[in-house]
């Protein structure tokens, strides 16, 4: 048996484990192969080796959308009836009695802390903007990503409906903070008349201050609403040439098949990047009183795969509104995805929307395996995918720079005080 509490910190090869071979450029399924960690990174063999049983070896992942200003918020703001315009307004509630900084400090942290012990190195979350929010939650974020640096590299983007957005209304002003603090410019859109325009515009506000962009985009099942062909037509006309991420895009899995597939062709031109949420979407969509849902929400991952568009999987909300669920464990979400979006006999490299994909999409660092890249790893008593997604794998080992992290997760109670009413 391997004893996976007590690995040696120093140099050793780990000989025997399971990696998917597209991690190591190799075509294929899962190899059996080594991996040699000595002073915090991959290196050559060393002469200490240990027989890892076929033990999946995978590196730290990156959940590239996330709301770690709502999290963990469900026990004092419950959704009232799990719909999207359910959520909406209780988080706006929610946030307009409580969210001081030192509430949305501890609540960020505490995910933080989650996400870390799950294996997770690399996080960006959304930030709800709408002043005065903006100069609360932004000043939090920079000084969370401070305390973070070394184990966990946050990115952050704005968070403001597209019926707040103008060119020079309160929207500048929050755009100037996203600068100041080295974020990502973010709109939600849906169907409005100007929305082209207003998409346009916010890529020149984007452009004009060398921010990327990264919308939230249809996610509705409501098959008249295309917001993302319109992101779409709008990079490709106005050359736009920064990062350009879409995430949620739930109508066009409902659009009859040939307005999705003119889309699809329109994002691959562009080149955006697509984030699912499938968990979250899952969890939103096709929600009606006493009725079963009849469809899933989640995008259409495998035809834009098939046109080379690069698609991810993220974790989104945490215990709020938007989903009641999930702990920013990256292998749920892989796990959810396959099940949901049916991975499971479509190719060898799904792995890579939560590793090199997202990675491509927000400029972290990609995880690696190469001699020389750090030794973040996660490793799994699973030897194949099947036994991998058939277990919470609670029972994983992280490394960190080489060494074994405590995987102790925060208490619930610790958030007991901020859940009082208010």
């Amino acid at each position: 048996m391997i004893d996976f509490q007590h690995l040696p910190h120093g140099p050793v090869t780990l000989q025997n484990v399971t990696v998917p071979a597209c991690l190591l450029g190799l075509p294929g399924d899962l190899i059996r192969t080594e991996l040699s960690l000595d002073g915090g990174q991959i290196t050559g063999p060393q002469p200490l080796a240990i027989d890892m049983k076929g033990a999946m070896l995978l590196p730290a992942f990156i959940d590239m959308h996330t709301h770690l200003d709502k999290g963990h918020i469900w026990s004092r703001s419950p959704n009232p009836d799990g719909t999207f315009a359910g959520a909406l307004s209780t988080v706006i509630a929610d946030s307009q009695a409580r969210w001081s900084a030192g509430d949305v400090a501890r609540r960020m942290d505490f995910a933080l802390r989650s996400a870390f012990a799950h294996g997770t190195r690399a996080i960006r979350t959304h930030l709800d903007s709408t002043p005065p929010q903006d100069a609360i939650s932004w000043p939090v974020f920079s000084d969370m990503r401070a305390a973070w640096e070394g184990r966990i590299d946050l990115q952050a983007v704005c968070l403001v409906g597209a019926d707040k957005f103008s060119t020079d209304g309160p929207f500048a002003r929050t755009a100037d903070i996203v600068a100041e603090h080295r974020g990502v410019l973010g709109m939600v859109t849906w169907v409005l008349p100007d929305i082209t325009q207003r998409v346009r515009d916010f890529l020149a506000m984007a452009s004009a201050r060398g921010l990327d962009a990264d919308f939230h985009v249809d996610e509705t099942l409501d098959t008249s609403a295309n917001t993302l062909a319109a992101i779409a037509q709008a990079v490709i006309d106005t050359g736009y040439d920064r990062p350009v991420t879409v995430g949620h895009c739930c109508s066009v899995s409902a659009m009859p098949e040939a307005d999705a597939m003119r889309t699809l062709d329109l994002v691959a031109q562009a080149g955006l990047h697509v984030v699912s949420l499938p968990m979250c979407n899952l969890y939103l969509q096709d929600r009606h009183p006493n009725r079963t849902p009849r469809m899933r929400g989640i995008t259409l991952i495998h035809e834009m795969k098939a046109r080379g568009i690069n698609v991810s999987f993220a974790s989104d909300n945490t215990r709020d509104p938007f989903y009641a669920y999930g702990d920013l464990d990256m292998i749920e979400v892989l796990r959810e995805a396959t099940r949901i979006g049916h991975l499971d006999h479509t190719g060898h490299d799904w792995c890579q929307t939560v590793l090199a994909n997202p990675a491509r999409a927000t400029g972290f660092d990609a995880p690696a395996l190469a001699p020389g890249a750090p030794a973040d790893l996660v490793i799994f008593k699973a030897r194949t995918w099947n036994e991998l997604f058939s277990r919470p794998q609670s029972d994983r080992i992280v490394l960190r720079d080489g060494l074994q992290i405590d995987r102790t997760l925060p208490d619930y109670a610790e958030l007991d005080d901020l859940m009082r009413t208010a």
